[in-house]
């Protein structure tokens, strides 16, 4: 319903109401999209940069050598109903997303290992939910995987640490997203790191 700007006089467009209610649902649902991808990623998705420069590659190992004590702090002092109640709705428990950090850092060192040692292996992906809700992941105590995550990480950064610009160069094939190089890949992981660790930290309380 608008006045027509000269007589004054109101001119009713049919379904104009029901457009503005459209238009309002939609804002709300986009709104309530942003709020979601916000709690799937709190931290942003992992976004490298065109070049990888040596400097970026130091600051992503830095990331990779800091978890396992981030991780530890994000986890210390809660109890078993904290662990086991998820860090958004519909997602992991905190006690999974522990679990899930040497599962999966476990997968990139042997990549790294492969991709350094042959010519452009094809790796085999896992299911990372499909592991995530195996029981020991469920319900086991974190501190095995806490352990587990920094004897790794210990293995892992001393690794990255001695390779050269052209180990770095080197590429492995992913089944479902292609040839991916190494330094690419070390900044996955350091994001990946950050990620998890902003769930916990960022959790529902």
């Amino acid at each position: 319903m608008l006045g027509d700007g000269i007589t004054g006089r109101l001119i009713i467009f049919p379904g104009l109401g029901q457009l503005f209610l459209q238009s309002a649902k939609i804002m709300e649902n986009m709104s309530a999209s942003a709020s979601d991808e916000n709690l799937k990623y709190p931290i942003g998705r992992y976004q490298p940069p065109v070049v990888i420069s040596a400097d970026q590659r130091a600051a992503w190992i830095e990331e990779m050598a800091k978890l396992p004590l981030n991780l530890n702090k994000a986890v210390a002092g809660l109890n078993d109903a904290q662990l086991d109640s998820p860090y958004r709705p519909g997602g992991w428990t905190v006690r999974q997303v522990v679990h899930h950090l040497p599962d999966s850092h476990m997968n990139s060192y042997m990549r790294f290992r492969f991709a350094l040692t042959e010519n452009v292996p094809l790796i085999k992906p896992y299911d990372e939910g499909a592991w995530a809700e195996l029981s020991d992941a469920r319900s086991a105590p974190i501190a095995p995987s806490l352990a587990l995550l920094e004897g790794l990480h210990t293995r892992f950064v001393l690794l990255l640490k001695s390779l050269s610009d052209a180990d770095f160069a080197r590429t492995f094939r992913h089944p479902e997203l292609g040839e991916r190089r190494l330094d690419w890949t070390l900044g996955l992981y350091a994001w990946h790191s950050l990620h998890h660790v902003a769930h916990i930290n960022n959790r529902e309380k």
